[in-house]
C-alpha cells in the first residue's frame, strides 16, 4: 500500500513505493464540517464490535495498523477481552526479513515502509505478538510515530551493503541494520509481563489462539483464472503471498456474509480518487460527466491538485450522486491502467445506508479520530467494487457455496 501524505484540508497523493497514508495538521483555520454540511445522512444498519481507532501518524504502516486491528476484532468476536496489540513489533520484524530478501535479490524487490495484511499473519506465526504496552516502538523522542528519518536511513544503509565494497558480505551487515531499528523502535522484548503473567511473544500469541492459517485473502481480476490463488502484482507484496481469485460478485458476497456473521474485514484499496473525501466521511465513485477527460483520476495528475481542484475537475458532490456502473471488465481496466492503485489498508466493520437508500460499507481507519465520524467513514458499493485491491477474512466467513469452489 503506497504512501500518501494528507496536508491542508484533504489529501494530496504523493507517489512512492512506501505505501501509506500519513496525517498532518491542516494549515490555517480548520474547515468546519458537519454531517449536514456534506449532504450525506448515513444510518448504520450493522456495525460489528471494534477496538478503538488508532493513529499511524507519519508512518507508512497502515497495513500493520489495519491488520492488527483486524486480529484484535477477531479476538473480540471470539469472546476475548479487548486488547491493544503492538503494530511496531510486526513492523520491526518485517523490516528485518524484508532487508534479508532485498539483499538476496540484489535490490530487486521493493524495500519501503509499505506492506500487506499477510505480513501481519506471517509475524504472528513466525515471531509471535506482544501488547502495545510491551513494545510501542517510540524509542526516538517522539510521542507519535514518525518514520521519515528511520525509513530513509534503513534504505540508504542497505544500498551501501548492495554495493558490496568488501567484495563479500560481512557478518556485521545484518546486526548493523538491526541496530538502526533498535535505536528508533527499541530492541525486541524477549519476555514481558502482562496482567501479572510472564510471556514470550510466541507464548502470548499461542495463549490468544492466533493462527495466520485461519485467514484468507480474496481478490478479483481476470488476468488470472477464477477460483485459483495468485500473487497480486503490487510492489508491497514483497513476500509474494497469494490471494484467492474469485468473480467480483463473489468477493462482495464474501464481505457481506462476513459482516452479517459478526466478522470484520481487512480491506486494501485505492484512496487517491476524487470521490474519496476523508474529512467529509465518505468515498463515492460518481458517474463521469460526458466527454470528461478521465485521465484526471490518475495519480500522476491528482498529486498536483488541491482538494477543491479535484472536486471542480471531476464532480460537484453535494450528497448522494449517480455512481459508475462497475463491471468485472472496468475493474480490470482500472487496475491495468494504474487507475486503481495500492494505497491504503483499513478495516470494514459494518454497513449503512444514506438518505436515498444507497448501501455503504462502514470503514475504520488509522488516521486518528479528529474527523467527522471520529475516525470512521462510509464507502459506496461501486467504490468498493472498483477500488478494492484485496480483502482478508476469517475462513469461517466464506459462504459455503464459495468455500466449496475454492477448496475450503
Amino acid at each position: 500500500m503506497k504512501k500518501l501524505i494528507f496536508a491542508s484540508a484533504l489529501a494530496l497523493a504523493i507517489p512512492a513505493t512506501a505505501a501509506e497514508t500519513y496525517m498532518q495538521a491542516p494549515a490555517g483555520e480548520p474547515e468546519i464540517i458537519t454531517p449536514d454540511s456534506t449532504g450525506f445522512k448515513f444510518t448504520d444498519i450493522k456495525v460489528n464490535p471494534t477496538t478503538p481507532v488508532k493513529d499511524q501518524n507519519k508512518s507508512g504502516t497502515c497495513w500493520s495498523f489495519s491488520g492488527t486491528s483486524f486480529l484484535e476484532e477477531d479476538l473480540l468476536r471470539k469472546g476475548k477481552p479487548e486488547l491493544d496489540l503492538s503494530e511496531m513489533f510486526t513492523v520491526r520484524h518485517c523490516y528485518i526479513d524484508k532487508a534479508k530478501k532485498y539483499i538476496r535479490t540484489n535490490g530487486k524487490i521493493n524495500f519501503a515502509q509499505g506492506g500487506g495484511f499477510p505480513d501481519v499473519f506471517y509475524v504472528v506465526d513466525t515471531y509471535g505478538v506482544v501488547p502495545e504496552e510491551a513494545y510501542d516502538g517510540l524509542n526516538y523522542g517522539e510521542k507519535k510515530h514518525s518514520h521519515y528519518e528511520m525509513a530513509e536511513a534503513l534504505e540508504a544503509y542497505l544500498n551501501v551493503i548492495l554495493k558490496n565494497p568488501n567484495k563479500k558480505l560481512s557478518t556485521a551487515w545484518l546486526p548493523g541494520f538491526i541496530g538502526i531499528l533498535d535505536a528508533y523502535l527499541g530492541p525486541e522484548p524477549e519476555s514481558f509481563t502482562y496482567n501479572g503473567k510472564t510471556y514470550t511473544p510466541k507464548s502470548f500469541a499461542a495463549e490468544l489462539g492466533l493462527n495466520g492459517d485461519d485467514y484468507i485473502g480474496i481478490t478479483s481480476y481476470t488476468h488470472h483464472p477464477f477460483y485459483k490463488p495468485f500473487a497480486l502484482e503490487i510492489a508491497d507484496n514483497w513476500m509474494w503471498k497469494e490471494c484467492m481469485n474469485v468473480p467480483m460478485e463473489d468477493m462482495k458476497a464474501i464481505v457481506d456474509n462476513a459482516l452479517d456473521k459478526g466478522f470484520t474485514v481487512a480491506w486494501a484499496a485505492d484512496v487517491s480518487e476524487g470521490g474519496f473525501k476523508w474529512k467529509k466521511g465518505y468515498a463515492v465513485l460518481p458517474e463521469p460527466k460526458t466527454g470528461e477527460d478521465l485521465e484526471g483520476s490518475e495519480l500522476s495528475r491528482w498529486v498536483k491538485l488541491s482538494d477543491k481542484d479535484r472536486e471542480d475537475a471531476t464532480f460537484d458532490i453535494k450528497g448522494p450522486v449517480k455512481e459508475k456502473e462497475v463491471t468485472q471488465e472496468s475493474r480490470q481496466t482500472t487496475f491495468d491502467n494504474y487507475e486503481t492503485t495500492d494505497d491504503h489498508g483499513m478495516v470494514i466493520v459494518g454497513y449503512a445506508k444514506d438518505q436515498e437508500g444507497n448501501r455503504y460499507y462502514k470503514v475504520k481507519n488509522s488516521w486518528d479520530t479528529n474527523q467527522i465520524y471520529d475516525g470512521y467513514f462510509y464507502v459506496s458499493e461501486p467504490y468498493f467494487l472498483e477500488k478494492t485491491l484485496d480483502v482478508f477474512v476469517n475462513k469461517e466467513a466464506i459462504p459455503a457455496n464459495i468455500a466449496k469452489k475454492i477448496g475450503l
